[in-house]
């Protein structure tokens, strides 16, 4: 006979195995990764409107809010599965008002872009709304773990009071309605108490975390976020072939957008960010935090080849050098901010940062071509060739380096006693 026993029944929540063999992420990570597609196609289209319409200043602010909020949101949720994913109907649950929150987060965040262009007041309580909802569902999940693990409870609770007092914050920011400068002092002490509650709360004990689920669930983001540099490519063939029809151009952004993104997708992915990982778990927190500008970056460049899009419409009021500064700056952002990563969590490499500095001049030369009168899409092809040439050149020095640079981490690892 059968006991009925709920499929999903509540499980204790006693964290993962660290160590579990053969460690994925589940269909609810990847359904909840999925608003975050919204979040980030939200952010950058806004983000490409204020820039072709040459606000700089407010679109820069508000996505750069945005992108914290979503980021932040996000790195929180996919730490604390790692650790203590009991995929029970209790969790499924809580995690659906996370999804909630992150929809009504993405809502908040035209309205946002639009206050701040209007330079009136910030108008950021649908935005903080959404992100508190999330956090406070957070809050349950920490204090959950800590009556259900006796070994962490004190870590737990940290997590829980801290993120408890953050919110107190977050709910004044949001009931008072408040000028640009007022907003920007009340939000940044937020940002830093934020930032450093695990940090704090983790300084007596770590959570289990998981090395190689950390690094997947990362590169999943990453890869989304990626999805919008295809729109952007899209939007951008689409407003050359709908004003000029198929022709040199149109093949030219077709091939150069798409081939941005895969050449993003394979530096990406060069870095072996789960062995690295798994050998300095003591770094976890410049890996998740060195994450931030990476994937800000990614979306910024989606919403680049949106900016050209609209150049190539006639709908912008800006030069060409500004439609491809807007894409050339976002990937050099991704280059920089990847090196620095590759160079905290491997080894410092001269050829590594030498090649990406070599991309950065390149970029900023395409700023240049296009003030000579370089066309937008010649420009980004040669975007595309600076990422391709450092491709090529990572590939032909063979794995030989990095398998030696992973084995002298892992020597030092050994050698060095527990992480502090």
């Amino acid at each position: 006979m059968s006991n009925n026993r709920l499929r999903h029944a509540v499980a204790r929540m006693g964290g993962r195995d660290p160590h579990e063999q053969h460690r994925a992420a589940t269909p609810l990570e990847l359904f909840f990764d999925l608003t975050f597609v919204i979040a980030f196609g939200v952010a950058g289209s806004q983000f490409a409107h204020e820039i072709a319409a040459a606000h700089f200043g407010a679109g820069l602010l508000a996505f750069s809010f945005a992108m914290f909020a979503v980021i932040w949101a996000w790195i929180n949720f996919t730490w604390f599965a790692s650790a203590y994913d009991t995929d029970d109907w209790v969790f499924r649950v809580v995690t659906l008002i996370q999804l909630l929150g992150v929809l009504i987060l993405a809502m908040g965040i035209e309205p946002l872009f639009h206050s701040l262009v209007e330079g009136d007041h910030v108008d950021n309580a649908v935005i903080v709304g959404g992100y508190v909802i999330m956090r406070l569902a957070l809050v349950f999940q920490w204090l959950r773990a800590g009556q259900q693990d006796p070994a962490r409870r004190q870590t737990c609770r940290r997590y829980a009071t801290y993120l408890g007092v953050v919110q107190l914050g977050w709910i004044a920011v949001l009931v008072i309605q408040a000028d640009l400068v007022t907003t920007i002092l009340m939000t940044v002490p937020l940002y830093v108490l934020e930032m450093a509650t695990p940090y704090v709360a983790e300084r007596s004990m770590r959570t289990p975390w998981h090395a190689h689920h950390i690094a997947e669930r990362y590169g999943l983001l990453a890869i989304i976020a990626l999805g919008e540099c295809l729109i952007g490519a899209i939007e951008t063939l689409r407003a050359i072939v709908a004003n000029h029809g198929w022709s040199v151009d149109a093949a030219l952004v077709g091939f150069g957008g798409t081939a941005l993104a895969f050449g993003m997708w394979w530096i990406y992915f060069m870095l072996p960010a789960g062995s690295a990982l798994h050998l300095q778990r003591h770094r976890s927190f410049f890996f998740g935090y060195g994450h931030i500008p990476i994937f800000a970056a990614i979306a910024a460049t989606g919403a680049g080849l949106h900016v050209a899009a609209y150049y190539i419409d006639h709908e912008a009021h800006i030069s060409a050098a500004v439609a491809v500064a807007s894409i050339a700056v976002p990937v050099a952002l991704f280059k920089l901010s990847l090196t620095w990563l590759f160079s905290v969590m491997i080894c410092v490499d001269r050829t590594v940062i030498a090649v990406a500095a070599g991309v950065v001049v390149v970029l900023a030369g395409t700023v240049a071509l296009a003030e000579a009168g370089v066309s937008v899409p010649v420009c980004l092809m040669v975007i595309v060739l600076a990422l391709g040439a450092s491709i090529v050149i990572d590939e032909r020095r063979g794995t030989e380096r990095l398998a030696a640079a992973l084995e002298h981490v892992e020597r030092r690892a050994t050698g060095a006693g527990p992480a502090g």
